[in-house]
């Protein structure tokens, strides 16, 4: 959990700096538009996986930990409306100024949940016996 958190940290690192690079006032960039792609697309598909699979296996495990897994699913809830926001956004063409709001929402909210999953889950997936690709669960390692 934590290598593929730290992958999707770099990622937004490197979708901002894309931006950052960019001329202002200037719509945005092949390389933001690729960045930004694989940046939504990735942070997307980790938590399908995890509300897929690795939270009910945890739930079945660990039911005592059932609310944070319900806390942990609104975030995903939450982060989905804000890249679709951002992924909307970069299709406008919107200005550097407003993409870069909406990836420090995007960034903020991620940030928070992963340290906040990190703190909860990590000692349980250590004990946790799943039988599943890792790839379907936490997206790319």
């Amino acid at each position: 959990m934590r290598a593929v958190h730290g992958r999707l940290r770099d990622a937004l690192s490197v979708t901002q700096s894309a931006l950052e690079s960019g001329e202002p006032g200037q719509a945005a960039t092949r390389d933001l538009l690729l960045f930004c792609h694989g940046f939504c697309t990735a942070l997307t598909g980790h938590h399908e996986g995890e509300d897929r699979a690795l939270f009910p296996a945890v739930e079945a495990a660990h039911p005592e930990l059932r609310d944070t897994l319900r806390s942990l699913e609104q975030d995903h809830s939450m982060i989905a409306h804000l890249v679709a926001a951002l992924e909307s956004a970069v299709a406008r063409a919107d200005s550097p100024d407003v993409l870069a709001r909406h990836l420090e929402g995007v960034g903020a909210l991620m940030e928070n949940h992963f340290r906040y999953e990190e703190r909860r889950l990590l000692s349980v997936l250590d004990t946790l016996a799943l039988d599943a690709d890792p790839h379907d669960v936490l997206g790319p390692l």
